[in-house]
């Protein structure tokens, strides 16, 4: 009996393991209810909560402009979690931290299925354990859980539809293809064209990587799975077109995927190496383990080992993970506007080469298992003590929620809401009033108090909300125009209720 075996049939490694597994999921719930941050959660949650008070799947709208930017399935998990939960943080998070624990079960059933070693089934279902531990303890698949966007939306269906391509390509069985296609009609849902674009990219190039043909059952499946990816996807896209016509194209197809991938547009800049270590970064506390699989990859593929003469299922498994990592990572380094989770997609492909590596050195002796495991539980202990002593405060200082709540209990709610110097899209979300907006539905950002006053009198009214930023704050209190009374502030805004004198 091996190691592996007799592990996976000790009672206190099977209590272990599900330890570590409940562990997991707390954290991925935990902390869902703090403010939303950053422009794009709130923006999105706003765009969720607009659909769900007008009954309405297929248009996204923002302050009641279309908001053409992305397509329509993290807005779906909203609306179904606002049904369950009420329309707060914790339902607008939901989704993303279920995704999250989907990206994870992907990966395990992955484990599962392939055989890391040849030390049979048993020491298979161990790797598949050790894998879905260091998945779900991974940096950068536990952060963008917890946010209200779109990466590890997309993150999982692409998870999920290269497990199922790998399988089929192990065993031959047609579900699995089947499953791929299916999951590629989501990622379509998920992020747009990079949803069938990286799947077809991967499979091809892992392909090259083997010097293998396609068969012929691959290559027929093409027609019939490209046709159940498009109606999967056609759920959304078939409506929005039929509604909107060449403004949805013009919108999302022209601007906000060849423009944002071809321009600077929306000041998203950054080198072209930026992802090269943006990648390893999120694969933190396992960083180690990736840097010595890249290495091992790299001696291999320099005395040609990974060729034809090895036809392990586990060096099959080591290149389909270096074509998946490579895709996203070199296809989003030409893009002219990049954010760290754009190269997320390729976060599952680092972990199972790490893995590969960590479940030798697990191997090796009861120390090193025991080693990392507690490397595990610590990060685990890190992350719930980010979440509950850190995170809170910053989102605070980064939220503008406790400055709309104190205008709420002084019943201001319903008065318009100005921005003066920036926007906030924090307040998207939170704010109590309608805003001013431009003729194309983005914040009017007025530059001092006489812009302000001279917008009251064309609304008609005597006393607005203005959000400023403190160091700004100033300008409004000292002005003979207006009254002005700060209701409250953080590092970022302050919130000031002014009367026309």
């Amino acid at each position: 009996m091996t190691k592996g075996e007799s592990a996976i049939r000790n009672p206190r490694s099977a209590i272990i393991w599900l330890l570590f597994a409940a562990a997991i999921v707390v954290v991925f719930f935990a902390g869902l209810t703090i403010p939303l941050v950053g422009p794009d959660e709130p923006r999105y949650a706003q765009v969720a909560r607009e659909m769900f008070e007008r009954h309405d799947w297929i248009t996204p709208t923002l302050g009641g402009f279309n908001w053409f930017e992305k397509p329509a399935l993290l807005y779906w998990l909203q609306i179904v979690s606002y049904n369950f939960f009420g329309v707060s943080e914790f339902a607008a998070r939901f989704g993303s931290a279920l995704f999250g624990l989907g990206t994870i079960a992907a990966l395990w059933i992955l484990g599962r299925n392939i055989g890391a070693t040849n030390d049979g089934p048993r020491t298979t279902s161990n790797f598949a354990n050790w894998l879905a531990l260091m998945t779900g303890s991974t940096v950068g698949i536990v952060a963008f859980s917890h946010g209200a966007s779109f990466d590890i939306i997309l993150t999982f269906p692409i998870t999920a539809a290269m497990v199922s391509y790998f399988l089929y390509d192990l065993g031959g069985r047609t579900s699995w293809l089947v499953s791929f296609y299916f999951f590629i009609g989501l990622a379509l849902l998920a992020k747009g064209l990079v949803g069938i674009v990286f799947p077809f990219a991967i499979v091809a190039f892992y392909h090259v990587l083997r010097w293998k043909v396609p068969g012929r059952e691959l290559v027929l499946s093409a027609i019939w799975g490209t046709v159940l990816a498009a109606a999967v996807a056609a759920t959304w896209y078939v409506p929005m077109y039929l509604r909107h016509g060449y403004e949805f194209v013009d919108q999302f197809l022209i601007q906000h995927h060849f423009q944002r991938f071809t321009s600077n547009k929306y000041l998203h800049p950054q080198p072209f190496y930026f992802f090269f270590w943006v990648l390893p970064l999120m694969t933190i506390p396992w960083l180690p383990f990736f840097l010595i699989a890249l290495w091992r990859l790299g001696k291999q593929f320099a005395e040609r080992l990974a060729s034809d003469e090895d036809k392990s299922s586990r060096m099959d498994l080591s290149l389909f993970a270096v074509a998946w990592l490579a895709v996203p990572l070199v296809f989003f380094s030409f893009s002219g506007s990049k954010l760290p989770g754009y190269v997320l997609p390729s976060l599952p492909a680092a972990i199972i080469l790490a893995s590969q590596v960590l479940y030798e050195f697990v191997r090796q002796s009861r120390t090193k298992e025991n080693l990392v495991r507690r490397i595990a539980a610590a990060t685990i202990i890190g992350y719930l003590t980010a979440i509950f002593v850190f995170a809170p405060q910053f989102a605070e200082n980064d939220s503008v929620k406790s400055l709309f709540a104190t205008a709420r209990s002084r019943g201001l709610e319903g008065m318009p809401v100005l921005t003066m110097h920036r926007v906030s899209h924090n307040a998207e979300f939170y704010t109590t009033g309608p805003f001013l907006r431009d003729p194309d539905g983005k914040q009017t950002r007025l530059l001092g108090p006489a812009e302000v006053v001279a917008e009251m009198r064309k609304l008609g009214t005597r006393r607005s909300l203005v959000i400023v930023p403190p160091e700004y704050s100033y300008q409004l209190t000292q002005s003979d125009q207006i009254q002005t009374e700060v209701l409250g502030s953080n590092e970022e805004w302050s919130l000031a209720l002014v009367s026309i004198k």
